[in-house]
């Protein structure tokens, strides 16, 4: 069955469920971020999708996504089990800039982020990693795959100035496979920097 067209699963949570992480998933307008937690979560996601009216015009730029219709007004939220104790709690933060003063409260408290980037706009990706930067927060890169892609990796890497330490990846936030090994590579990544000796932490 298609992941974009299921019903999601309401998983009561594990009783042996200890360990609980907040992550929050950031990127530009119309990126998937939403898309992400939906595909993802085994519970049914909150969702603060609102329809775009008349009064979004000369605010929100949707000239690279002009299928969308609606758009994340607050968050969104789901939660997925990686395993028997670690519990995932998602949060898809809203992409257009009049929103991106909820982002500094939804970091309260996050472990980590994932940016979500579309290669077709890269530059939209670049205030993420800024906030991120500027908050001290780890954090890994997932390029979503809309349409087949021409550019390596490594020119993502080097158009982000992404340092060799941050883990970027391929995912389709459609595919609740995809979007859980993102979501696994973030956990990855702050466990080795939880366990890299002091001097090697940057």
């Amino acid at each position: 069955m298609d992941s974009t067209t299921s019903d999601p699963t309401s998983a009561p949570l594990r009783s042996t469920a200890s360990d609980g992480l907040k992550i929050v998933i950031v990127g530009g307008f119309g990126v998937g971020k939403t898309t992400m937690v939906r595909s993802v979560s085994e519970i049914r996601p909150l969702s603060t999708e609102e329809t775009m009216t008349q009064a979004s015009l000369g605010v929100d730029d949707a000239s690279a996504v002009r299928e969308k219709t609606t758009t994340t007004v607050a968050f969104d939220f789901g939660r997925i089990s990686l395993d028997a104790e670690r519990v995932l709690y998602l949060f898809g933060a809203p992409g257009q800039q009049r929103f991106w003063f909820l982002w500094d409260r939804l970091f309260s408290g996050t472990l980590g982020a994932v940016v979500l980037v579309d290669t077709r706009r890269l530059e939209d990706s670049w205030y993420a990693i800024d906030r991120l930067e500027h908050h001290g927060m780890p954090f890994i890169v997932a390029r979503n795959n809309f349409d087949a892609q021409d550019h390596p990796l490594e020119d993502v890497r080097n158009a982000l100035s992404l340092p060799e330490d941050i883990p970027l990846i391929d995912c389709d936030a459609r595919d609740r496979a995809s979007s859980k090994h993102v979501l696994i590579t973030l956990v990855n990544h702050l466990y080795a920097l939880a366990t890299a000796p002091q001097g090697a932490r940057s």
